[in-house]
């Protein structure tokens, strides 16, 4: 089965029609062989150049947050106005690059356990 056609399946299951901007926007999410982490508007720029033609931040902005209910996407909030999202929903941490504003996937065995006393000031 081509894969056009998951696609259209995938965005049909989220209740979106499958557009070619919509189509087009699971490409570049999804046929990749990496994670990808993205926000919005990364993604609009992304998309536009992809696809020589100007795309909507709301068509954008609403294909991913529908992705994300249904659990194709997970939102990591960096701060109060900041989120990245990924492709790779499986559980796992991250790392943030303030230098660089990348996010970055970190394995199981890339972070240590953190002891935390138990007794802490002001918890009962």
């Amino acid at each position: 089965m081509p894969k056009n056609c998951n696609f259209i399946e995938k965005l049909r299951e989220v209740g979106l029609r499958p557009t070619k901007q919509r189509v087009k926007m699971c490409e570049v999410l999804y046929d990749r062989e990496k994670t990808f982490h993205f926000t919005v508007n990364d993604l609009v720029k992304l998309l536009s150049e992809k696809m020589n033609q100007k795309i909507s931040l709301a068509t954008v902005y609403n294909t991913v947050h529908a992705f994300e209910k249904k659990g194709y996407l997970k939102e990591i909030s960096i701060d109060s106005h900041k989120s990245y999202f990924d492709t790779n929903t499986s559980a796992h941490h991250h790392f943030f690059d303030e230098d660089t504003h990348e996010l970055i996937d970190c394995g199981e065995n890339d972070i240590d356990k953190i002891n935390i006393r138990k007794n802490i000031t002001g918890k009962k």
